[in-house]
């Protein structure tokens, strides 16, 4: 059994929690998600089985959108509402102040991740260090942040639909609108509504997840990576492709920009893996068969 499940995971469960009642349900050891979801959060969580434990990177890779609340006029050492409140602050804003502050997050930005992460620093998580008291520095991360919307106000509650990239921590994004506005702020809800092209309306709920309907619900690798355009090359190309071989002759690959990354099949049909072309040669960088 070898695709991709898209489970919506409930809250008060870890990500891990999923995976191991999908190795449950499916009675396979290889089984991976892609992109942790907090306890508190709920939402979309692809969830990768057999042979498509080795695309997990590719699907992470893909633009996310959730739907969060967050609070002003308090700050939590988690930055969510799980944690221990830290500092207090009467919320003395317009409407008008927090679409500003809300808006000026939208790009390119730097992103502090919080402590409260699965992120590693010398090897050991950072929410463990935090747990034990342990605050170190954290890097600033560039990330994106495509498209806020506002959804409501009603204070101290915010309402937001974020699409964003990789690497985005919602958590730190409603601190951060929260010390823009000089109040503070913190992570009340968090749902994933996509990954990519996995969506909220075409998920699993977990729990209804059964070894009688997986089958209806595992999606298929190339199916996964329809975010790539598909190529076709000859089938007198397979052997070559799969052992690692790079094509230079643009009379036996389809053209190609610099730099993109493509689903192979053959001429059959048949769906053997990921290629990119680099230095003006093509080859097959996650052989799939």
């Amino acid at each position: 059994m070898d695709g991709v499940i898209n489970i919506y995971k409930p809250a008060g469960i870890t990500s891990f929690d999923v995976v191991r009642k999908v190795k449950k349900v499916c009675g396979i050891k290889k089984v991976g998600h892609t992109g942790t979801l907090d306890p508190l959060a709920t939402g979309v969580l692809p969830v990768c089985v057999g042979k498509a434990t080795k695309i997990v990177d590719y699907i992470m890779n893909d633009f996310k959108i959730y739907n969060a609340v967050l609070k002003l006029g308090e700050v939590t050492d988690t930055y969510d509402k799980e944690g221990k409140i830290l500092s207090s602050s009467p919320v003395k804003v317009s409407e008008e102040e927090i679409k500003k502050a809300v808006f000026s997050f939208e790009g390119e930005i730097n992103q502090v991740p919080p402590m409260y992460s699965a992120l590693k620093v010398n090897g050991k998580k950072l929410y463990e260090l935090a747990r034990q008291g342990i605050e170190i520095e954290r890097k600033e991360r560039q990330i994106t942040i495509y498209k806020i919307d506002i959804v409501s106000i009603e204070s101290p509650f915010v309402s937001i639909k974020v699409k964003c990239s990789k690497g985005t921590y919602i958590r730190s994004l409603c601190y951060d609108i929260g010390n823009y506005l000089s109040c503070g702020a913190y992570m009340w809800s968090l749902e994933r509504e996509s990954t990519g092209s996995f969506k909220k309306e075409n998920s699993i709920m977990l729990d209804e997840l059964s070894s009688e309907n997986i089958d209806k619900f595992i999606l298929p690798l190339d199916k996964a990576l329809d975010m790539y355009e598909k190529i076709t090359v000859l089938n007198s190309m397979e052997k070559l492709l799969i052992n690692g071989a790079e094509i230079g002759d643009p009379r036996l690959i389809p053209p190609i920009n610099e730099g993109e990354i493509k689903r192979v099949y053959l001429e059959n049909g048949n769906f053997i893996g990921i290629g990119l072309r680099l230095n003006n040669k093509f080859k097959i960088t996650k052989l799939l068969i």
